[in-house]
């Protein structure tokens, strides 16, 4: 990389989520990237959701405070219009930290529906916004737009209008480009981990298999929220029909969230409890422990736009993953060489590939050695960071 990564003097991180679970590692993770390159880095975020603040091992599907209860728990056009309202408030915050501030390289926001004020506040201020793009308008929600066609058109103003744009992925940047004839100059950066913190030593392996009662076995894992779209559900549902044929095999699945409770209701009315362990939702600081108890992982299904941040600490930690071939996937993952891909959809191909590669301990330990060195060598936060950077200094020289 030919650019000075530590000339970014001062950044602002802008963002309109909770600051919790999967967006908060996000969040974290280049942050503190950005300020190993030695930039400062300050963070402007909704009341109450500090991604800093202490992790008390919150659901991905429950929300952090009384106000975000409320306001989610509003109807839809109503919900949107608050969601439009909040401009004046990033605008007047957003300004005001400029006035306090003005030797800023470049503002970092993580995009969110109807939020313009930001662009609109670094227009006028002439400082270049960069906009992540973790969520659209033009692609399947869980939560369905009532204000779509104003929705997609506050979308195309701000994704036109943006110095740089940084996808998760190729498919959604495409997909979101369609949409969006005068789109800004975007890079694709998929998510990313610490190596330093998916670290374990033998003794904490023995420790976490002997926490859970998962000595002698063969551990297929999951981490992450138990939610439709993930299928976690669905996946034990069909792996338990197949244990006959896989006596050596348990599961570990950490998480919560709304399909946990039939998950666990099923294990103890089949009598699972001593093949299929549930931990419930915990901090992310126990991750690691938990992911050294693993042999390999399992991701059931993603967004087929999406980047989830699970699969990079499962190869982080050394834990080769079974996933979906979404093309998102199959940008980062390998087939037979840092993981193993199935058929999306096709749980019935999961299950098999699990039991398949579950019976082959050398392949387990090269292909999990093999993600662990792709994620040390390409995809951490601070390859990220460095990407951004340069994106940024590639953007300022063409202006």
């Amino acid at each position: 990389m030919d650019t000075n990564l530590r000339a970014v003097k001062r950044v602002l991180y802008h963002h309109r989520t909770q600051g919790k679970a999967v967006e908060g590692v996000h969040i974290r993770g280049v942050t503190d990237a950005l300020r190993g390159y030695g930039a400062q880095v300050d963070i402007i975020s909704l009341p109450g959701a500090d991604p800093y603040a202490p992790d008390r091992g919150i659901s991905p599907t429950r929300q952090t405070n009384a106000l975000a209860k409320l306001v989610v728990a509003l109807p839809e056009p109503f919900f949107e219009l608050v969601e439009l309202a909040y401009n004046a408030v990033v605008a007047w915050r957003v300004a005001a930290y400029l006035r306090r501030h003005p030797d800023v390289t470049f503002i970092y926001e993580r995009y969110s529906l109807f939020l313009f004020a930001t662009t609109l506040v670094a227009r006028w201020r002439r400082i270049p916004i960069i906009i992540e793009v973790n969520d659209s308008a033009v692609v399947k929600r869980v939560r369905p737009l009532y204000f779509a066609r104003l929705a997609r058109a506050v979308e195309r103003w701000v994704f036109s209008r943006a110095k740089g744009l940084v996808f998760v992925s190729s498919t959604f940047r495409d997909r979101v480009a369609q949409h969006t004839p005068a789109m800004a100059p975007a890079i694709v950066t998929p998510n990313a981990a610490d190596i330093n913190s998916f670290t374990f030593t033998p003794e904490q392996r023995t420790a976490a298999r002997a926490k859970w009662g998962l000595e002698g076995s063969v551990v297929c894992g999951y981490l992450g929220a138990f939610v439709p779209w993930h299928a976690i559900d669905k996946f034990v549902y069909r792996v338990a029909e197949a244990f006959d044929r896989a006596r050596h095999l348990k599961l570990l699945l950490v998480g919560d969230g709304a399909t946990f409770d039939a998950v666990a209701s099923f294990v103890k009315a089949r009598g699972l409890e001593d093949r299929i362990v549930l931990t419930g939702r915990v901090k992310h600081a126990e991750v690691p422990g938990l992911l050294a108890a693993m042999d390999l992982a399992v991701l059931p299904s993603a967004g087929d736009y999406t980047s989830p941040v699970k699969l990079f600490e499962f190869m982080a930690c050394g834990v080769p993953p079974v996933a979906p071939d979404f093309g998102p996937i199959q940008e980062v993952l390998t087939d037979g060489e840092t993981g193993w891909l199935f058929r999306a959809d096709n749980l019935e191909q999961a299950v098999d590939t699990i039991i398949a590669r579950s019976q082959d301990e050398a392949a387990l330990a090269r292909v999990g050695g093999a993600a662990r060195e792709y994620i040390r060598r390409e995809r951490q936060w601070s390859n990220n960071a460095a990407q951004l950077i340069e994106f940024h200094q590639r953007l300022a020289s063409v202006s």
